[in-house]
């Protein structure tokens, strides 16, 4: 069943949903991302993956690290990694990928080191990571669990937030907060959509970008 919420998210933008929880005080905001194909953005719901150095505790069936976020995704769902341990090591892959997109998900958000990138821009996956490296998971770093809260940035995200992502940032929501979050984004987006029109008939800058917009994020 489609979720309102994210098909309102996925109209927007980063900027304007990072612009809303400025006026909100509210955090989220992650930026430093790269994007493997530039242009594209994802929005939905989170699962997560929270990844730990070296191998996995002996007696521990032997499963991928990112399979379980992918079975348990509906379509549209957005898979968050957590790899912040330092070691050159890739947290998400092109097998990865392929049966993400089978399910139907969205894209992936990596806090660390992505591969097989060239593959998931061949078959139109978004990733979005801090870097790219050739170098497996295995026997370096192993899923420590599933739909557990994770740092991405300054954040912490827990399975169920909402999260959109470009090439300018990811932009976390507790559900908790999402409707007035959205609110004030689309606000923002249609102020802006009138400046662009205002700008469009040769209206001056400085004329359409003046006090209401410099104050536009003042918080009521």
């Amino acid at each position: 069943m489609s979720d309102p919420n994210a098909e309102r998210l996925r109209r927007l933008d980063a900027c304007a949903v990072s612009d809303a929880l400025d006026k909100l005080g509210l955090p989220g905001c992650v930026t430093g991302l790269r994007s493997a194909s530039p242009g594209r953005r994802i929005a939905g719901r989170v699962h997560t993956v929270k990844l730990k150095a070296g191998t996995p505790p002996p007696g521990r069936p032997p499963v991928h690290l990112g399979a379980a976020a992918i079975d348990a995704s509906e379509p549209g769902d957005v898979i968050v990694v957590e790899q912040s341990t330092g070691i050159d090591a890739g947290c998400w892959g092109g097998i990865l990928s392929r049966g993400a997109q089978h399910k139907g998900v969205s894209g992936v958000i990596c806090e660390g080191l992505a591969r097989d990138v060239d593959e998931a821009r061949g078959i139109g996956f978004p990733v979005f990571c801090r870097g790219y490296t050739a170098r497996t998971a295995r026997n370096r770093v192993h899923e420590e669990a599933t739909d557990v809260p994770i740092q991405v940035g300054s954040v912490t995200v827990e399975p169920g937030h909402y999260v959109i992502c470009d090439s300018s940032a990811a932009v976390f929501v507790a559900p908790e907060d999402i409707e007035r979050v959205l609110a004030a984004a689309e606000e923002i987006a249609a102020r802006e959509a009138e400046m662009t029109r205002r700008l469009d008939t040769g209206e001056a800058a400085s004329a359409v970008l003046g006090a209401s917009y410099e104050y536009m994020l003042r918080r009521d």
